[in-house]
C-alpha cells in the first residue's frame, strides 16, 4: 500500500476517505436506532449493553486472531474499553434518553476542543492559536445548543451525560494514539475488537442485563409515528452503527492522517441530527442549528489547525517517508520530538 507512484498514493487516499465517510455515516445512526428501543421500555444502560456486547460477539474471531495484543499492551486495551467504548456509549445513551439525539451528539463533539485543554494544561504542551480559537467557537456553539439564556432549555442531567461522553472521547483519542506508538504498537483492529470486548464485560457487571425485559425485541417500536419490528433498529445498531463503524473508522486512519480522518468524522454529528429529524421527528430550532454549526466548525478548527511554529529546521520533504501525525498534533499541537527521515509506521 506504500507504493511511491502518485497514482497509488491517490488511490490509497481515496480509499481512506471513502472508509472514513462510511464510518461517520454508520456512527451517526446509532442514537436514532437506539432511542426507539429506549422509549419502548429498555433502559439506556441495557441498550448500550446490547450494542457493545452484540458487536463484541461479532468481532470475537478478530479478537482471537490478534490475541497476542493482550500481552503486548494490556493497559491500552483495558483503558480503551473503559473510556472509548463503555464510557462514551453509556454516557451518550443516557443523554439521548433525556435530550434530543442531535443535541447530545453535538455536545459530545466538544471532545476535540477538550483534548486541547488536556494537552495544554495536563501535558503542558503548546497549542496553536487557530486551535484555541476553534475551541472557543465550539464552547460558544454549545451555549446556543442548550440555550443558556433560558436557564438551560434541556434537561441538565442529560447535558451532563453528554459532556461526560465528550470527556470519554478525549480518552479515545489519547489511547488510540498510544496504541499505535511505542516499541510494541498494536494493530488498530485489535484495539477496537478488545476494546469492545472489555467494554462488554464492564457493562455486563454494571448493568446486569439479565434483569432487562428483552421481550421488547420481539415486538414493535415507533419511529416518527410508524411501527417497525424492534429487531430492525437493534440489528442496525449492532452491525452497522458499531461493527461497521468501528472497523471502517480504524482502517481509515491507516490510510489518512489523523487530521483528515478527524475532520471527516465530524460528519457524524450532522448525520445524527438529520436522521433524528427525519426518523424520530426531533425538530431543532434556529438557535440549536446555529449552535450545532458552531460546534462543528470549532471541532474542525481544533483538529485541522496548523501546529505551533517550530524553531527546528524543516526536513527535506523528499527525504521523509510516510509518517502519520500523532493525535495531539492533529489537534493543533506541536510535536516536540525529533522526526527522523524515512520513519516507519
Amino acid at each position: 500500500m506504500h507504493s511511491s507512484t502518485p497514482l497509488s498514493r491517490s488511490s490509497v487516499r481515496s480509499l481512506g476517505l471513502t472508509l472514513a465517510l462510511v464510518s461517520a455515516f454508520a456512527f451517526g445512526g446509532s442514537g436514532t436506532a437506539a432511542k426507539p428501543l429506549i422509549e419502548a421500555g429498555l433502559s439506556s444502560q441495557h441498550v448500550v449493553w446490547l450494542r457493545v456486547a452484540g458487536a463484541a460477539l461479532v468481532l470475537l474471531p478478530l479478537a482471537w486472531r490478534h490475541r497476542a495484543a493482550v500481552l503486548q499492551r494490556p493497559g491500552v486495551l483495558i483503558g480503551f474499553g473503559l473510556l472509548a467504548v463503555a464510557g462514551v456509549q453509556a454516557c451518550y445513551f443516557a443523554a439521548i434518553a433525556r435530550i434530543p439525539v442531535g443535541v447530545a451528539l453535538l455536545i459530545e463533539y466538544l471532545g476535540p476542543p477538550l483534548l486541547l485543554g488536556y494537552v495544554r494544561f495536563v501535558q503542558r504542551r503548546p497549542v496553536s492559536r487557530g486551535a484555541s480559537i476553534g475551541a472557543a467557537v465550539a464552547v460558544g456553539g454549545l451555549a446556543c445548543v442548550v440555550e443558556v439564556w433560558n436557564g438551560l432549555g434541556f434537561d441538565p442531567l442529560g447535558v451532563l451525560f453528554a459532556l461526560g461522553a465528550a470527556c470519554c472521547q478525549v480518552g479515545y483519542f489519547v489511547l488510540a494514539d498510544a496504541g499505535r506508538r511505542g516499541e510494541r504498537p498494536i494493530d488498530p483492529l485489535a484495539v477496537s475488537a478488545y476494546g469492545l470486548l472489555v467494554g462488554a464485560v464492564v457493562l455486563t457487571a454494571c448493568t446486569r442485563p439479565w434483569t432487562a425485559d428483552w421481550g421488547v425485541l420481539a415486538g414493535q417500536v415507533t419511529m416518527n409515528g410508524h411501527h417497525v419490528p424492534a429487531l430492525l433498529p437493534a440489528a442496525w445498531m449492532v452491525l452497522v452503527a458499531t461493527v461497521l463503524a468501528y472497523l471502517t473508522g480504524v482502517v481509515a486512519v491507516q490510510h489518512l492522517s489523523p487530521p483528515v480522518a478527524g475532520v471527516v468524522a465530524n460528519l457524524e454529528a450532522v448525520v445524527a441530527t438529520v436522521l433524528a429529524w427525519v426518523l424520530l421527528g426531533e425538530h431543532l430550532g434556529l438557535p440549536q442549528l446555529v449552535g450545532g454549526a458552531m460546534v462543528l466548525a470549532g471541532a474542525f478548527a481544533a483538529q485541522s489547525g496548523k501546529p505551533a511554529d517550530d524553531p527546528a529546521p524543516a526536513l527535506d520533504p523528499a527525504a521523509a517517508g510516510p509518517d502519520p501525525l500523532p493525535v495531539a498534533e492533529a489537534a493543533g499541537v506541536r510535536d516536540q520530538r525529533p522526526v527522523q527521515p524515512n520513519q516507519s509506521r
